[in-house]
């Protein structure tokens, strides 16, 4: 038999500081639940094959998105968006804000870039 546990998500944030460095809270099949931080403006990227959900739990989220994507969307607390695979993007914290990821286990967090801010192994919780 299998020891099911919840996650509270204030916990979970509260246990790490950084930003930019998502944290597997779980895995569903060949996806993950990742927990992240962010702080200011990231780069703009894109997956190859992934889609991504970006869910705000603490904060606001400013996704930016090209113009023939609609344009940029800004998130708070409670909403999603989800990013289709080859989109480009570049999500923005409007000051810091704290996002679940829902995503699959292949995906890198930079897309098609790679720079400082990959992480090729995420930290689990």
């Amino acid at each position: 038999m299998v020891a099911l546990k919840k996650v509270n998500l204030t916990k979970a944030f509260a246990a790490f500081d950084e930003t930019w460095s998502p944290r597997v809270g779980g895995d569903i099949n060949d996806f993950q639940v990742k927990l992240t931080k962010l702080e200011g403006a990231f780069h703009w990227h894109h997956h190859e094959e992934e889609d991504e959900l970006f869910l705000v739990v603490k904060g606001t989220l400013r996704m930016k998105l090209r113009e023939e994507n609609g344009g940029d969307v800004v998130l708070g607390p409670g909403e999603y968006i989800i990013v289709p695979h080859g989109v480009e993007h570049c999500p923005v914290a409007e000051p810091t804000c704290e996002v679940v990821l829902f995503e699959r286990n292949t995906t890198l967090n930079t897309g098609n870039v790679e720079n400082e801010r990959t992480i090729r192994e995420p930290k689990r919780l």
